[in-house]
């Protein structure tokens, strides 16, 4: 573990060392997540400004919603999207094989190598919504905390679900459209679940797993989240952490090389 931790150390140094080379980037992205935000709060803002709202999800409680939602942005900008996507590529030019002979985990290296300061904005975003919207409901440490277990299952979840993606490239090499139809249906994490149809909340719910992201953790704040959906989010979590090891062992064993 040790170990581990010393080569995470080095990699994050060394990638952070190397984004700062661009620190115009950081306005930039600065700028782009604003504008995104804005875009999702005015999104949000045209379902209330009648006064309708979602099924027992006031405007506050709504915002937490799309904070949290804004949170996983950022921490797939962070550290998901400057390593996963980057399989696909390796697979095509034959560098995975450098990986694979390192002595270390494949999985924890193609995972972890690099990470953008570029999401930062995002998770602080997402932060000021969410404390945004609890100062409104009132809110305390309490509540907030509560809702931090459910949020890292969801952290979990989230990194699993790109990471099989990008093992399927194996096969497939391209699998940008793929990546992309993901991000599309994980847009519905923006708003509460019961903004949708019975058949779209069963499909968020259990076939992509968009509830466990947003919707749970957000209940678990507002302490109305049942024992065993917080229970469920864990196992998803756990289950997906196994299932994507395996699968990317037995992906590796269909992986020919560049020398190969």
């Amino acid at each position: 573990m040790k170990r581990y931790l010393r080569v995470l150390i080095l990699f994050w140094s060394t990638a952070i060392t190397a984004e700062l080379e661009y620190r115009l980037n950081f306005i930039v992205a600065t700028f782009t997540s604003s504008v995104n935000l804005a875009g999702s709060i005015f999104s949000l803002f045209l379902f209330y400004r009648t006064g309708y709202t979602f099924s027992g999800w006031n405007w506050q409680e709504a915002t937490i919603v799309l904070g949290i939602f804004t949170l996983l942005q950022g921490f797939s900008a962070t550290f998901l999207i400057p390593n996963l996507n980057r399989i696909v590529r390796q697979v095509e030019e034959g560098t995975l094989d450098f990986v694979i002979l390192k002595p270390i985990s494949s999985q924890f290296w193609l995972s972890t190598r690099s990470i953008s300061l570029w999401g930062l904005p995002d998770l602080l975003f997402g932060v000021i919504l969410i404390l945004y919207a609890g100062k409104g409901l009132g809110l305390g440490m309490k509540d907030y905390l509560a809702s931090a277990v459910p949020i890292i299952f969801g952290f979990i979840i989230l990194y699993n679900i790109w990471f099989i993606l990008g093992a399927t490239s194996i096969w497939f090499v391209r699998i940008y459209n793929v990546t992309e139809v993901l991000r599309g249906f994980l847009e519905g994490g923006r708003f509460p679940m019961v903004a949708y149809p019975a058949v779209y909340r069963f499909f968020f719910t259990f076939i992509i797993p968009v509830a466990f992201l947003t919707t749970i953790p957000a209940e678990a704040m507002l302490s109305r989240s049942e024992v065993p959906w917080v229970i469920g989010s864990g196992v998803l979590a756990i289950g997906l952490l196994a299932f994507s090891s395996y699968f990317w062992r037995f992906a590796l064993r269909f992986y020919t090389s560049a020398s190969s």
